[in-house]
């Protein structure tokens, strides 16, 4: 009986967090590198007026990605309003340079950028932008957006 009881519970718990995609793009870079005055711009609609949602932003790099971290520019807009603009430092590598992620060649980097904030129904445009002191950064080769509506 303690099976079954505990069966249910985690069935419950499973069905009450879900989570379902509602946004996932990703972008490609030019092979000669990601400019600084470049944007990448993504475009998620939300339907859903009452849900929280999660940011996520994905990083794909190779090896010829000369630092440890990168600095991006994140804004969030609906219409014309400003509803998020922030400076994000991510990781990369470790302190001996063992890059993080998935990947032997390539490698493939989700970043959590904003949890379960709220996004009234709508269209929405998301700039990423990288903020590192190079005028044209190489081995950046993928940027990308998850939107994840938390249930």
């Amino acid at each position: 009986m303690k099976k079954v009881i505990l069966l249910v519970i985690s069935s419950w718990l499973l069905i009450s967090c879900q989570q379902e995609v509602v946004y996932n793009t990703t972008l490609s870079l030019p092979t000669q590198g990601w400019a600084a005055d470049s944007m990448m711009v993504f475009t998620p609609r939300i339907d859903d007026t009452l849900g929280n949602y999660q940011l996520q932003l994905l990083l794909r790099h190779n090896e010829r990605y000369a630092y440890q971290n990168i600095w991006l520019f994140v804004e969030v807009r609906q219409d014309t309003l400003l509803l998020h603009s922030d400076t994000i430092e991510c990781m990369l590598a470790d302190e001996r340079g063992v890059w993080y992620g998935k990947g032997m060649t390539r490698f493939t980097l989700p970043l959590l950028y904003k949890e379960d904030i709220a996004m009234p129904a709508g269209e929405y445009v998301v700039t990423v932008q990288q903020g590192m002191r190079e005028e044209t950064l190489q081995g950046i080769t993928e940027v990308g957006l998850k939107v994840i509506e938390n249930r």
